[in-house]
């Protein structure tokens, strides 16, 4: 008795591409139009927003309104004084919650802490 043998080959193209395997990766090639088209694209939206940065920022600065000034006196935090107290103690005949929220907007206090030996200005209406 004889034995035959088949052996599967993958039938091939003119080209020596085998059908059946993956195809295989180009590699991406970009010229130098293709980079400065690229380049181009990302730097739009960054001239886009300096710009509107630079129109919008910058009519505040060269509005030409001058600020009023702001007539103040310093207290020098110690221990224990916290800005209810500060309120109290220099303007004792105002509401202490407007004497509390002027010194906060002019020291630009987020909250109330204060450090001992902090300064502290108090509008100059509350010192007279």
């Amino acid at each position: 008795m004889s034995t035959i043998g088949i052996a599967h080959q993958a039938p091939r193209l003119s080209s020596g591409v085998v059908f059946g395997s993956a195809p295989r990766q180009t590699r991406l090639r970009i010229t130098a139009r293709g980079r400065r088209v690229l380049l181009t694209l990302a730097a739009v939206p960054l001239a886009i927003g300096i710009g509107f940065a630079g129109i919008a920022g910058g009519s505040a600065i060269a509005s030409g309104e001058h600020s009023a000034a702001v007539d103040f006196q310093t207290v020098t935090v110690l221990p224990g004084d916290t800005l209810w107290s500060i309120a109290g103690k220099v303007a004792p005949q105002a509401d202490r919650r407007d004497v509390v929220d002027a010194i906060g907007r002019l020291n630009n206090l987020q909250g109330a802490d204060l450090m001992v030996g902090q300064k502290i200005a108090i509008p100059s209406r509350y010192t007279d």
